[in-house]
């Protein structure tokens, strides 16, 4: 039995005729996480490539995340003289996810030997010398967590156990470990644009073709954090960019078993959906009360996970049970009574009226102030499920205070009909200067209520937000991977070069945000290619 035991366990011999066979690399380690380096080495290794220690003549291929740690590691004159070829490691997790060796063109990482246009080096510099100017700010600053996953505080909504703004963490669900969950930038190929004229946005939108497969893993992940299971909703959210890239139409689980992201029960779940267009768990559940009625009190604004599954465990089984609850909080009460309400969508022209009138009331409180309705609305869509307004003013200063006299004002107005969150920090200087408030409106001469939301920023992180409250969620997605990928931690507040923990894993975000103060600028920066708001659908 032992023979049998250490065969099963040995590592799959290399494939003379695997794709990168062939290729003699050489990997700079520096500013890759040890445990992707590893997966790297071995699929190199298993597909035909050998890995060199040291820049020789044997070496076809050097891989790094930039020039500067290319040049940290490797001895210049030697580069110099290097014939082959230094690119970004994106291509191999392209050709992986590909199954061929992709174009290695766009790929290419432009060494800098005299130092000149370095662009890590320069952003070190403005960080370095912001800490120093305000370092007081960022300590407070830096002890606030905040979430880069704007869509999910929508949908984890407010629990009981939370009376403040919500703030969960990236994954679905809301685990405070964020070093453990690591997403794979394998969709992403920031090096194939080469410029935001070109029409190279093709490049990331999702070709669809396996539409079938991500809506019922969508599904299924709110299913998961509807029950609380943290760790198989964030599988199916680390699936589902990864199979919504992909050039062609699924139909076998074998073209993805090799894909990062997707383990042997996805796998299982791929085979099924693509051979009977549906999936067994997926009807088990949906025809589970306890699924069902937990999911329906999740529907409820205010009503989490945690707090749906308790109600359930009381015996509810409808909203009309929930109605003599004590235990409800105000605001949960107040999704109760208006769900209905909350639910029904709202026409576009409704939504550009009420936008205006927000910007002309606006106006009379604060002369300059910059008011915009982002989400489904700033994307160019015929409805809208609610209202993201996201508010600053261009002198930077002039936003302190002005939320409270806002909120004020449209109450006065009978536009403004019940507070959920109301919650300022832009006067004491803590998260990140960013005033909220969560509430119900009314259209002018109706008593039907409408979710609306109001995010005010800094100027100095206004387009952070905007990019975060106009969405939608997939690009939000992309774009923090792709963050992720080269070393930054992107949020709604910001864009932050990762800080390493003392076990070397990456994970913490930096105190202070890169300094971009516009929408395309953040874009550009990330390589990502330019899109106007109504191309945001992905």
């Amino acid at each position: 039995m032992a023979p049998k035991a250490a065969a099963k366990n040995k590592t799959p011999s290399p494939d003379p005729n695997g794709i990168f066979s062939g290729m003699a690399v050489l990997l700079v380690e520096d500013g890759v996480q040890p445990r992707r380096l590893q997966i790297w080495k071995q699929k190199l290794v298993q597909m035909g490539a050998t890995i060199e220690t040291r820049l020789s003549k044997k070496v076809t291929h050097v891989f790094a995340v930039n020039s500067q740690a290319l040049l940290q590691q490797v001895d210049r004159e030697r580069l110099q003289r290097f014939k082959g070829k230094v690119l970004d490691y994106l291509w191999i997790e392209d050709s992986l996810r590909l199954g061929e060796k992709v174009s290695e063109e766009t790929y290419r990482v432009q060494i800098d030997f005299e130092g000149k246009g370095n662009q890590n080096k320069s952003i070190a510099s403005e960080l370095s010398n912001e800490q120093a100017s305000s370092s007081d700010e960022l300590s407070s600053r830096s002890k606030k967590f905040r979430s880069s996953s704007i869509e999910n505080v929508k949908n984890s909504k407010l629990d009981e156990e939370k009376n403040s703004i919500i703030k969960t963490p990236e994954s679905p669900g809301g685990s405070s470990d964020n070093s453990a969950l690591t997403l794979s930038p394998a969709n992403l190929s920031p090096k194939a644009v080469t410029s935001p004229s070109q029409d190279s946005s093709l490049a990331y939108c999702p070709p669809d073709l396996n539409r079938n497969i991500t809506e019922i893993f969508g599904k299924l992940i709110n299913i998961y954090r509807a029950l609380g299971d943290d760790r198989r909703s964030f599988s199916y959210y680390k699936a589902i960019p990864v199979i919504e890239k992909l050039p062609f139409k699924i139909e076998s689980s074998d073209q993805v078993k090799d894909l990062p992201g997707i383990g042997k029960s996805l796998q299982d779940h791929i085979q099924e959906i693509v051979s009977t267009g549906k999936l067994s768990k997926l009807e088990h559940y949906e025809n589970d009360e306890k699924v069902r009625t937990i999911s329906l009190f999740g529907e409820v604004w205010g009503i989490g996970p945690a707090t749906a599954l308790k109600l359930y465990d009381k015996g509810y089984r409808t909203l009309d049970d929930l109605k003599n609850e004590i235990s409800l909080t105000h605001a949960q009460k107040i999704g109760l009574k208006y769900f209905d309400d909350i639910k029904t969508r709202i026409p576009r022209n409704e939504v550009q009226e009420m936008e205006q009138i927000l910007q002309k009331a606006g106006l009379e409180i604060l002369p300059g102030v910059n008011i915009i309705c982002g989400g489904s609305y700033r994307r160019g869509k015929s409805s809208c499920g609610d209202m993201d307004m996201v508010i600053t003013h261009p002198d930077g200063t002039s936003h302190k205070g002005f939320l409270s006299k806002f909120v004020k004002h449209l109450k006065d107005m009978k536009f403004l009909r019940e507070d959920l969150v109301f919650s300022t920090h832009s006067e004491e200087g803590t998260d990140s200067g960013v005033d909220t408030y969560f509430g119900l409106c009314t259209y002018p001469g109706r008593e039907l209520r409408h979710r609306i939301d109001f995010k005010v920023y800094p100027r100095d992180i206004h387009a952070f937000g905007l990019i975060a409250w106009t969405g939608n969620d997939v690009l939000n997605r992309r774009l923090r991977l792709l963050a992720e990928s080269k070393g930054f931690r992107l949020d709604d507040t910001g864009l932050f070069p990762a800080t390493h923990a003392s076990s070397g894993k990456r994970g913490a975000r930096a105190t202070a945000s890169l300094r971009l103060d516009t929408e395309k600028a953040v874009f550009d920066f990330l390589g990502f290619p330019w899109l106007e708001p109504h191309e945001r659908n992905l």
